[in-house]
């Protein structure tokens, strides 16, 4: 939950390998996953939640985490291809 005196974040993943016209959107308060093939949009979606959660774990929220912390969580929760 959000402190009132923290400034809003939201992040948003845009997918873009998308061919089979099908329309992705998954969405929460802290996030938008748009766009994507089924693959891409679940991958980006597995990796959102567990960068949410980690940061959580380190007591931080989106608008307090620093950005290279942020971008290391990302890569670490992203499935490899």
């Amino acid at each position: 939950m959000q402190n009132e005196n923290e400034p809003r974040a939201h992040l948003l993943g845009l997918g873009l390998d998308n061919e089979d016209g099908h329309k992705r959107i998954t969405q929460s308060e802290e996030f938008s996953i748009v766009g994507g093939s089924e693959e891409t949009h679940g991958r980006m979606t597995e990796t959102v939640i567990k960068t949410f959660e980690d940061i959580k774990n380190v007591g931080k929220s989106l608008s307090t985490i620093e950005p290279n912390h942020l971008s290391d969580l990302i890569q670490k929760n992203s499935p490899a291809q």
